[in-house]
């Protein structure tokens, strides 16, 4: 009798502390992929003549000016140089307002496969890669803001899982891009 009520204890106490599998943690996060890669182009930016970020705004201009979807000027102001971009009324649709300018998909990433994984106290937390695949005509925009921005390069991810209620949940990703639609 006494063996009867022992198994199913075992069972449940096995099942409650079992560890998060490298298929289980890749078959949460996977759902959450593919994700657009935007470039962002500001309305107005200012940088110091010479700098890197004088580099790559004239660098975003000169490509805004081959795409022709912008109006893009520049302004002196002593030692810095105004960058100022207006988009076009026949410029794609694919091109949405954000914030502070504009902003229009570049690429796509897409996941790979989970690399490492640890054991937290509240449950697991998962390494992950990501790959860039997919560039749109933008993607030279990208690229002239993000010098080592490449197509096929991996980037990691970190994911959190917590155990709820028997099973695996994925709680946060540090992804900071939108699902592709």
């Amino acid at each position: 009798m006494r063996t009867a009520l022992f198994l199913p204890a075992l069972l449940l106490t096995l099942a409650c502390s079992s560890k998060l599998d490298r298929r289980k943690a890749e078959d949460l996060i996977r759902p959450l992929y593919p994700v657009v890669v935007p470039v962002t182009v500001p309305e107005k930016a200012s940088a110091e003549k010479g700098s890197p970020a004088h580099l790559r705004l004239a660098a975003l201009k000169d490509n805004l000016d081959k795409s022709g979807w912008f109006e893009c000027s520049v302004k002196s102001d002593g030692g810095h140089e105004v960058f100022t971009f207006h988009l076009k009324p026949d410029a794609p649709k694919a091109i949405k307002a954000a914030p502070q300018g504009f902003s229009m998909p570049a690429a796509v990433a897409v996941f790979v496969r989970a690399v490492q994984m640890e054991p937290t106290r509240e449950g697991a937390r998962v390494v992950y890669e990501i790959r860039l695949e997919k560039p749109t005509a933008q993607f030279p925009l990208f690229q002239a803001l993000h010098q080592e921005a490449r197509v096929g390069q991996t980037k990691p991810r970190h994911a959190t899982f917590e155990r709820r209620r028997g099973a695996w949940e994925l709680t946060s990703t540090d992804e900071v891009f939108r699902k592709a639609e």
